[in-house]
């Protein structure tokens, strides 16, 4: 994701001018990214505004690269899924790198629908939704966005990691700029 981060940006605001929102926070890293969004009052559908976002981002990678999306390869051949559905895919479309036409492989990891819908595979299916419930609540999630690249080994000090809001808000005075990237116990959707 970091590759195609002006990209993102501009998927982004596009869905921002048609469903707003306002950017709490936001960390993007190579594969995965959090966010601290506030939603207007009377709209809080949190899902349509992912799903915005992915579709129109997605859609933007297709036709910027083709089939050979930074970190994605062509989907199988359809000679070798013919075998396992039944009617076999005829749309080209992308997929986490793989071990080359290895079925074994992509059955562990993929279900044969997700393989015959050709889903795209640049996103996770699912995310982690959780409605702020205080100040300090909100600063914790602030705190564990900044400090995602340095939990991953990206970066010693959330200032280094250049795809975050953390700079932004040291800029305007709501973080230190300081900051290592220790974040408060709790849960924040992610696994480790």
């Amino acid at each position: 994701m970091v590759d195609e981060i002006g990209l993102l940006r501009q998927c982004v605001r596009k869905v921002m001018q048609s469903r707003p929102f306002v950017i709490d926070a936001w960390v993007v890293l190579p594969d995965h990214m959090h966010a601290v969004w506030t939603l207007p009052e009377d709209d809080a559908n949190y899902s349509d505004r992912w799903g915005a976002i992915k579709a129109r981002f997605s859609k933007h990678v297709r036709l910027k690269h083709g089939v050979e999306a930074v970190g994605c390869k062509p989907t199988l051949p359809v000679e070798v899924l013919e075998p396992f559905v039944d009617e076999a895919p005829r749309r080209v479309g992308l997929q986490p790198t793989t071990p080359q036409n290895d079925i074994a492989w992509l059955r562990s990891t993929r279900s044969l629908s997700k393989l015959a819908k050709q889903d795209a595979g640049i996103w996770q299916r699912r995310f982690w939704e959780h409605h702020i419930r205080g100040k300090a609540d909100f600063e914790a999630h602030l705190r564990y966005c900044w400090g995602n690249p340095v939990k991953h080994g990206y970066v010693e000090r959330a200032a280094d990691w250049p795809y975050s809001s953390f700079h932004r808000d040291a800029r305007l005075g709501r973080a230190d700029p300081e900051f290592v990237g220790e974040a408060a116990k709790g849960r924040y959707g992610e696994v480790a």
